[in-house]
């Protein structure tokens, strides 16, 4: 009775730990990033943060746009997934915060500087989110070096952009991009499943006539 006590009170011990030690990673990561301002990152990251909603319209628009000039299904069913990824990606994001409510960093510490706007709970980053997604919706769509290497650049800056002004920890940033990239890839195997079983389809169709 007494080893299993000591090996739960063990456990224990070693989780807090732990959890107190990745908190304090956090802390001090988004301090060393947030604390090192200059002119032009503020500039720069402030144009980076505030451009995820025009990429977020503009990539599925393009690929839409080129789909209905080319007369290509393909393309236009390619958007419409686009924008049902960043709809799952964004619908858990805002049902996480809500969940977890984790107030912003320069809320709690008050020697972080706010650099650009960011309202409601901090946990996980919309921001990152909706570039992770639209990013890996493009990488799994067409994935060449010329399309994968300049998504994953823009959305990996877009989360760095949200550290930098104060507006989200690390812990936000990573776990937004896990969800944004999850709702990416869950799009496009719906989108492969529904292909697959639109042609299962046709084949049976065929097969009875």
């Amino acid at each position: 009775m007494f080893l299993k006590t000591h090996c739960v009170l063990g456990t224990l011990f070693s989780l807090m730990s732990f959890f107190a030690y990745s908190q304090n990673f956090d802390v001090r990561l988004l301090k060393s990033i947030n604390q090192n301002e200059s002119t032009f990152k503020n500039n720069f990251f402030k144009a980076t943060s505030q451009s995820v909603i025009v990429f977020n319209i503009a990539a599925p628009l393009g690929v839409f746009t080129a789909g209905l000039i080319k007369h290509d299904k393909q393309l236009q069913k390619d958007a419409a997934y686009m924008v049902g990824g960043f709809l799952v990606s964004s619908i858990v994001t805002q049902g996480v915060k809500r969940i977890v409510k984790r107030d912003r960093p320069y809320i709690t510490y008050s020697d972080i500087h706010k650099l650009d706007a960011g309202g409601g709970y901090s946990f996980p980053s919309g921001h990152t989110s909706a570039a992770f997604s639209t990013a890996t919706s493009l990488s799994l769509l067409y994935p060449k070096w010329y399309v994968i290497a300049p998504a994953y650049l823009y959305a990996g800056l877009v989360g760095y952009s949200r550290i930098y002004e104060g507006v989200h920890y690390p812990s936000d940033v990573l776990v937004g991009a896990i969800v944004g990239a999850g709702g990416g890839w869950l799009s496009y195997k719906a989108e492969k499943w529904m292909a697959k079983r639109s042609n299962a389809k046709k084949h049976s169709t065929v097969a009875i006539l």
